[in-house]
């Protein structure tokens, strides 16, 4: 077979569709040109393939790892047949099934002072394709080069795009440029990272910054970045090769970033060693040092064996006031579960007769409803007699459902469901997203929508007013110190501040402030405290949506089974407008006031007791009524606004099944 293959591969033929770019010669002269290439993961693996179908002859290739499932993003050899499988070996396969007459001498050991030489012998271009964290391999073999006069290139993936630097015989070595020896590891590669990438192009996008981990050696990565480095590193490789065009070498360097469109040329003398540069080294030495003190959210491997796993490893997403999560779970058998509820009237104000945990209730249990379909399974519900409204607890019971199993077509969007509490887009909705949510509610309820920039602005208004109350009352105060978390992009049982909308500095003002009620007092009475706040979280994003709603039950809402089914309702609503790509936010504090104004008589004290806070409550729900109408009284399951937006790069996540579990 092999004979076969060698007698039907012809170089020529194989290559002639580079001629014209490069003339007959040059690419002779490519096919006899030897290259080494340390690293055949994410971007050395590319490399390979990339200057073989350059047509080049010859390669040196080192790697002492195996494919594995984590390398399935970005690297050319991963793949299930080649699972556990040596990347040199694999990645010579691919070479070969390209060029069968390539001379390929390969180093499975990896680099290093034991065969640096060998790996470098007769070799006309090195390569980098070295893992980013690989330091002192890379700056042995840097030196090595820079030694035997052999130019080197490095083409790093940064985001969504390459930074490349070149090294070449007689100019700035790389230790020259980077100043790496007798520095820490963690220094050594922050100065790395930085010599890459002066401009930084890719810090700008990056959306969890927790998954960067120096500790183990690990970060983020996407297949357009190694691909974009195997095409810049293969250009200069050409011309380096034949001789031909300018190559830019160190001190300057090239960064080209696609999702940003942007390309800059870097310069900087005396590399890490420039005062621009060490300015640079600082303030990302200050933000990683910031990172590193936040809470690391680390996702907790599960084996989901069993169908009840798989249902509650999605049921946990359901939403809850302030991702307080009210309920736990207990596993009786392969067909049943119990649901410990609770609600947070104890210490949350928006809460103070628990109907707000009962509607999360509704949201989870239509989330295991959903999530059940999956599985081929219906789901029942029911009450125990030890249940209460302070602490219902649920059985729930699966049975294999009859005929055709059908997977809900909420079922992808469980997770994805979020709360965007930034401005979104005004574009107004269609008439077919319109009818989509207004069926999703499903019977027994109906939407009242709150559209046009009138309605948007007397809504604007209210909420404007009413987050005064919020704002001002010791007993949000309370709520907000517990619930939100400090310094985090993601929380899983709290708010992370990320995620609350405000921009940097208000968010510094408001963290400086929640320290204490006497501050936040101060701030309100002297600086307008609440103004910014109010604007930032109320008043635009209030203008700025598809449109407001409101959620009403064709019945009055009077038991906890009311404000349950109420709960299913806007689950499906919620999930609806994610399937529909259209970004959400409560607004459940004007309906939450009012009620307890209207229904003053149920409680035993005022929401508050700052006097002025509660009359403008009572003015606020008259003025509520004056919007939406009186119909809305004692009726009213949900308020919030839609509309088109981006998707919010922080929230709230969930705790682990274990940690729900009682």
């Amino acid at each position: 077979m092999d004979k076969i293959l060698q007698s039907t591969f012809h170089y020529g033929t194989a290559f002639s569709r580079n001629i014209g770019w490069v003339t007959e010669t040059e690419q002779e002269i490519l096919r006899n040109k030897r290259i080494a290439i340390a690293g055949l993961g994410g971007v050395g693996g590319s490399h390979l393939i990339t200057l073989t179908r350059l047509g080049i002859g010859k390669f040196n290739i080192s790697d002492l790892d195996i494919f594995e499932l984590a390398n399935f993003n970005r690297q050319a050899g991963a793949a299930i047949s080649h699972i556990d499988r040596s990347k040199v070996d694999v990645m010579a396969e691919l070479a070969r099934d390209i060029n069968t007459e390539l001379n390929l001498k390969t180093f499975p050991e990896g680099v290093s002072k034991q065969n640096l030489d060998e790996f470098l012998e007769d070799v006309d271009l090195y390569v980098d394709g070295l893992d980013f964290f690989a330091l002192e391999a890379r700056k042995a073999v840097f030196a090595a080069c820079a030694e035997k006069g052999i130019p080197a290139v490095t083409a790093a993936p940064l985001g969504m795009g390459v930074a490349l630097l070149c090294f070449l015989p007689g100019k700035m070595s790389f230790e020259e440029y980077f100043r790496l020896n007798g520095q820490t590891e963690d220094e050594q590669l922050l100065r790395f990272l930085m010599g890459l990438s002066p401009a930084m192009l890719q810090m700008s996008y990056l959306v969890d910054d927790s998954r960067v981990d120096l500790d183990n050696h690990k970060g983020p990565s996407t297949p357009m970045a190694c691909e974009l480095c195997a095409g810049l590193a293969a250009t200069n490789a050409l011309k380096i090769l034949l001789n031909r065009g300018n190559v830019i070498a160190a001190p300057n360097g090239l960064h080209f970033d696609a999702f940003r469109n942007k390309f800059s040329k870097t310069w900087r003398p005396w590399g890490n060693n420039n005062w621009i540069q060490r300015l640079g080294i600082e303030i990302v030495r200050n933000k990683l040092s910031e990172n590193l003190t936040m809470p690391k959210v680390t996702s907790e491997e599960i084996i989901l064996d069993t169908p009840i796993a798989r249902i509650l490893d999605l049921a946990r997403w359901a939403p809850s006031g302030d991702n307080t999560q009210p309920w736990r779970f207990e596993i009786l058998d392969e067909h049943s579960f119990l649901i410990y509820a609770n609600d947070t009237r104890d210490w949350c104000v928006y809460d103070l007769d628990g109907r707000a945990s009962q509607t999360a209730v509704g949201a989870l249990l239509e989330t295991i409803q959903i999530a059940a379909s999956k599985e081929g399974l219906n789901v029942s519900f029911n009450q125990t007699e030890k249940s209460s409204e302070e602490n219902p607890i649920i059985e729930v019971k699966l049975v294999n459902a009859a005929g055709e199993q059908v997977t809900d077509l909420l079922f992808p969007f469980i997770k994805i469901r979020c709360t965007q509490r930034r401005a979104l887009s005004g574009k107004v909705l269609t008439q077919s997203e319109k009818e989509q949510l207004e069926a999703s509610v499903g019977d027994g309820f109906k939407l009242i929508w709150l559209e046009g920039q009138s309605n948007k602005w007397q809504m604007a208004k209210l909420l404007f007013r009413n987050a005064q109350i919020r704002l001002t009352i010791e007993e949000a105060y309370k709520v907000h110190k517990r619930i939100i978390d400090w310094n985090s992009q993601f929380s899983k049982d709290k708010i992370p501040d990320r995620a609350v909308g405000l921009d940097p500095f208000s968010l510094k003002m408001m963290r400086w402030a929640m320290q204490s009620w006497e501050r936040v007092t101060m701030l309100n009475t002297w600086f307008a405290g609440t103004w910014i706040p109010r604007i930032q979280l109320d008043l635009l994003p209030a203008m700025q949506c598809g449109a407001h709603f409101i959620i009403v039950s064709d019945n009055k809402l009077e038991t906890i089974d009311d404000y349950i089914s109420g709960g299913r309702a806007m689950q499906r609503f919620w999930l609806t407008s994610a399937r529909l790509g259209l970004q959400f936010q409560p607004e459940m504090t004007p309906l939450i006031f009012s009620r307890y104004v209207n229904e003053s008589e149920n409680f035993t004290q005022p929401f508050t007791k700052n006097t002025q806070a509660y009359q403008q409550a009572e003015k606020l729900a008259v003025d509520l009524e004056i919007i939406v109408g009186k119909k809305i009284k004692g009726y009213s399951v949900f308020m919030g606004r839609v509309g088109k937006g981006r998707i919010p790069i922080s929230r709230s996540i969930r705790l682990s099944i274990g940690e729900l579990q009682k």
